[in-house]
């Protein structure tokens, strides 16, 4: 049987001992060797089995143990150790009787594992030596760049650009932990971290899908929808039923926000008369606010048209320049 050298990868991102048991058996049945101590030699020699690191000329080293042992275990740094690899499978190739070359998986990223590089960089990016701009930031001095990228993820959605709203995701992303970093530097009895955003909004998907996390029956979606609503009211004692309506959003999405939580309830209240407002821009709010509420009996989203609208005549514009 020829020897065998085994490549193991392991997930940086997940605690060093948690491997396979294909991965276990590998590295305590057979020499085991490394580029560098890390986390996880350190995990290895603790369940019984050797390591040695070796300092230069890896390849050579691998396939001396496998020659003398029949199968060598390479532990691969956090960057997976392409150059070792490229240069073993170079080797192998002009001298294939020498070894067999094994790729195996220790561990790998489960979903949202990137997550935590976020996290990581943003902690060094805002720490002492880091980024001195993040440091002196506020969450009210990055109040505006949260709603700017929001209105940027808004646009390609509009586009229909799913790759440009990727990007700006990741941007409205940086916001979110951009300001949880913040938030652990607050006074004590105040503070809070990116896990306890990540915990809330866990709990809270949990609590408000029991036909998903529970023994609730899933019905339509509308019944979804009333489900989601009463378990939201009881999470949440308001007063009244525009509790919770974000009032810094643009005036006409606010507007018809208004009418559609006061429709649900059932209440019955006329918007004010133009005509019988003091001043001129209280009439043209009034007038404003009766054309949402037209627009919200005819099915239609206001801030959507005016924005097409809008649109459209700055192209009306632009054609008038090139004129």
């Amino acid at each position: 049987m020829s020897a065998r050298i085994v490549l193991l990868v392991t997930s940086p991102r997940l605690p060093a001992g948690l491997l396979t048991a294909a991965a276990w058996d590998a590295v305590r049945r057979n020499p085991v060797l490394a580029g560098a101590e890390s986390e996880l030699t350190t995990a290895v020699r603790a369940a019984g089995a050797e390591v040695t690191v070796v300092d230069g000329r890896a390849t050579q080293a691998l396939l001396d143990a496998a020659a003398a042992h029949g199968v060598a275990v390479w532990l691969a740094g956090p960057a997976g150790d392409e150059s070792l690899a490229r240069e073993l499978g170079l080797r192998l190739a002009r001298e294939p009787g020498l070894a067999e070359l094994e790729l195996m998986y220790g561990s790998w990223d489960p979903p949202g594992a990137r997550l935590l590089d976020a996290v990581a960089v943003m902690d060094r990016l805002a720490s002492p030596g880091g980024d001195p701009w993040k440091r002196a930031q506020t969450h009210r001095s990055l109040a505006g760049f949260l709603l700017e990228e929001c209105y940027e993820a808004y646009d390609a959605i509009s586009a229909g650009d799913t790759d440009a709203l990727r990007e700006e995701l990741g941007d409205v992303l940086l916001q979110v932990v951009l300001h949880a970093r913040l938030a652990e530097e607050l006074p004590e009895g105040q503070r809070w971290t990116v896990d306890d955003v990540a915990g809330g909004l866990v709990d809270k998907m949990v609590r408000r899908n029991p036909h998903v996390f529970a023994d609730a029956e899933a019905g339509t979606l509308e019944e979804i929808e009333a489900s989601w609503e009463r378990i939201k009211r009881a999470e949440k004692a308001r007063d009244s039923v525009l509790d919770g309506i974000a009032l810094s959003q643009p005036a006409l999405a606010l507007a018809a926000k208004i009418l559609e939580r006061a429709g649900r309830v059932g209440l019955a209240v006329p918007p004010p008369l133009a005509d019988s407002q003091a001043d001129p821009e209280a009439r043209l709010g009034a007038s404003l606010l009766a054309t949402v509420a037209a627009a919200r009996e005819a099915g239609l989203d206001p801030e959507a048209a005016l924005r097409r609208a809008a649109l459209a005549y700055a192209d009306a514009v632009r054609t008038a320049e090139r004129r």
